[in-house]
């Protein structure tokens, strides 16, 4: 003959039942978002071989699909200068392959975003860009030095590279005065899925 089950094991039975229903949602709400927060740059960067020497600098990229169109927004904050700007170098992989053109180039100062508002130019600065013939480099050189208070960006509108992948673009300083020396600042870490 079989046993009937007796209260206390149905009141095991129900409360396992009602904690499963209440847990199930929630661990699938945090298995999604956790999948939104690995897809974010900035939480985790592996360098290789980390000399010391690497400064990273702020970005905001519009599209990180390959192939894709994208506004990249390479920001120099005051507080990766100490000194005004005469003229920005920013070297490319030669493997970043894509087609830069001038007129798709802007230098603005620029207000940066956060949760609740967009990184964006708030003034156009003049400037004249140059782009190497291999694409490997961009050198700026703006009407008047860019001054050490405020952040400003270099803009850029280009379709992202067919190769998904890092790339790591380097920019170079050079300072007002006699000495026509650039000087390394730091280096935003682009990525493409």
């Amino acid at each position: 003959m079989i046993k009937p089950p007796s209260w206390f094991q149905l009141s095991g039975l129900t409360a396992l039942g009602i904690t499963a229903g209440i847990l199930s949602p929630s661990l699938h709400m945090l298995r999604s978002m956790s999948n939104q927060a690995l897809a974010n740059p900035s939480m985790f960067e592996y360098r290789w071989e980390d000399t010391g020497n690497y400064k990273k600098l702020y970005y905001f990229q519009s599209s990180k699909e390959k192939r894709d169109r994208a506004r990249y927004y390479l920001v120099i904050r005051p507080k990766d200068r100490s000194t005004a700007i005469l003229k920005l170098t920013i070297n490319l992989p030669d493997y970043f392959e894509t087609n830069i053109r001038k007129k798709n180039l802007k230098l603005c100062r620029v207000s940066l975003g956060g949760m609740l508002a967009r990184t964006k130019c708030t003034k156009k600065l003049p400037a004249v860009f140059e782009v190497s013939k291999d694409q490997t480099s961009i050198e700026i050189f703006p009407e008047q030095p860019i001054p050490t208070e405020g952040s400003y960006a270099v803009v850029m509108k280009i379709f992202n590279p067919d190769q998904a992948g890092m790339y790591q673009l380097n920019a170079m300083a050079q300072p007002p005065g006699d000495i026509p020396i650039s000087s390394y600042l730091g280096s935003w870490s682009i990525d493409i899925n």
